[in-house]
């Protein structure tokens, strides 16, 4: 017993003296041999496929003067990234619409206006301490034998047509609040509130000015309107880069009409988003400033699912021009289409290649006469469906005519917030992939559209994008 007592402690103090020698981060000192941290894994995503991280030649590689195209190609890189196989369907936006209505529901029933209810929030921990108030989930809504509060709350989310006299949801009321942090904003130098640390240069003096900052805000007034504002002011803090935003998040059924004049397309205004035989149909008449609502909330939705703090991951985003375009051509230069080669124009056979408008006038020539479900055609080479035709879809890239000459060729993006007040030209974004309604040249994926950001059209959706947690791989070195 006692030999075994001096060779455990033996082994304490040779263990003791390793670290020493290691140099390891609770020891007085040693060699240098670096500190490990956590790194994780990330399961693929659900509806997901990885895009590896790569480079290619942007842009149309040649002119086309019967369309007034310039050749301007450029090469570029961009990192893996995770994107939707489809495009984002009617029934995962429903699911987004309903979050949003069973929310506001369960803040009615808590109101002491409405039901007073306060099962349905949140408001002590269990040390009954107070926290920042949330909805309890957990608590379901009584939508079969509601009491008359209850009743009172759950209805005043609804509201009788005037013209049918169908009790339906009240559109205008499907109001989503978020925040976003501007890191790109906060992270440049002359933004640091240090001013010594906003320029290096030790020939020129420190700068002794506050830093002007803008900011996005949005509040509801006495009335229940949503007002935005764009604040320009001296820089505070962090905070000053978190952005609120308020969007109504009910697509605009009514693009159907308001995209052709003098077609009828009623049947689509009652029934492309409402009836469950479009639910596998991508959903349109969704803005820009919705999609990306909808990308804030599926990340917050991902997140509520882990269950743990201080659990990261990558949030949903729109994908940047050249992320898009990229996925869209499989990496391959010479491709101007999802696929290899030139489409055949004048034969049939074209057509199934993707949903588009063949000839003037002939849009059931390949089957559809508007979107098809999404993955009908083959996917390309990367496993992504419908990345030409079907709908033209949003990036998360602002439009300018040198757009291109603005951008790094390292994961290029041009981002601009527009204020309110900027003027409407500021408020382009740009579109990708072509829709159901255009001729075979407009679903090309080597050229860029646009689109106003807050415009809902019947041929646009999109997709979403997570940036990839992964490593570059190089040599190791050899020990």
């Amino acid at each position: 017993m006692k030999k075994l007592s001096i060779y455990l402690l033996t082994l304490i103090i040779s263990a003791a003296m390793a670290g020493c020698a290691s140099g390891s981060h609770g020891s007085a000192g040693g060699e240098v041999t670096g500190v490990s941290a956590t790194s994780w894994s990330e399961p693929t995503p659900y509806g997901m496929v990885l895009v590896s991280r790569g480079s290619m030649k942007v842009g149309p590689q040649e002119a086309d003067s019967a369309w007034n195209l310039k050749a301007d190609a450029r090469g570029v890189s961009v990192d893996a990234f995770w994107m939707d196989e489809t495009e984002i369907t009617n029934s995962k936006y429903k699911q987004f619409v309903f979050w949003v209505r069973d929310s506001i529901i369960r803040e009615r029933l808590a109101d002491p206006a409405y039901g007073g209810n306060e099962e349905f929030k949140i408001e002590e921990d269990r040390e009954g301490n107070p926290i920042t108030p949330y909805l309890n989930w957990n608590k379901p809504i009584p939508w079969r034998n509601p009491n008359e509060d209850e009743a009172r709350a759950i209805e005043s989310l609804y509201r009788t047509n005037p013209i049918t006299g169908v009790r339906e949801l009240d559109p205008e009321q499907l109001n989503y609040r978020y925040e976003t942090y501007n890191h790109t904003e906060a992270a440049k130098r002359k933004h640091r509130l240090n001013p010594a640390r906003r320029e290096y240069n030790t020939d020129k003096p420190v700068p002794t000015d506050v830093p002007l900052i803008s900011k996005d805000t949005a509040y509801f007034n006495d009335n229940g309107e949503i007002i935005r504002e764009t604040i320009t002011r001296g820089l505070t803090g962090d905070f000053d880069f978190v952005n609120t935003y308020i969007v109504n998040v009910y697509p605009d059924t009514t693009a159907w009409i308001n995209d052709f004049e003098n077609a009828y397309n009623e049947p689509y205004v009652r029934m492309y988003f409402s009836h469950g035989g479009y639910n596998d149909y991508p959903v349109v008449g969704v803005s820009w400033e919705q999609a990306n609502a909808f990308a804030n909330w599926r990340t917050d939705f991902l997140r509520r699912s882990l269950g743990r703090e201080g659990v990261y991951i990558e949030p949903y985003r729109l994908p940047t021009e050249a992320e898009w375009e990229f996925a869209a051509r499989a990496g391959v230069n010479d491709n101007k289409y999802p696929w290899a080669g030139d489409l055949p124009l004048t034969e049939e056979k074209g057509c199934f290649y993707a949903n588009f408008k063949p000839q003037e006038g002939n849009y059931v020539q390949d089957g559809h006469l508007i979107t098809s479900r999404v993955g009908t055609y083959s996917p390309n080479d990367f496993g992504l469906y419908d990345m030409a035709g079907n709908v033209s879809e949003w990036t998360s890239t602002a439009f300018t005519e040198s757009v291109s000459k603005l951008t790094s060729d390292l994961n290029p993006e041009y981002r601009y917030d527009a204020a309110k007040e900027d003027p409407y030209k500021l408020k382009r974004k740009i579109v990708r992939g072509g829709s159901w309604k255009d001729v075979a040249h407009n679903v090309r994926s080597d050229i860029r559209m646009w689109e106003y950001q807050n415009e809902q059209r019947s041929y646009i959706g999109f997709r979403c994008v997570r940036s990839q947690i992964g490593f570059a791989r190089g040599n190791k070195i050899k020990k």
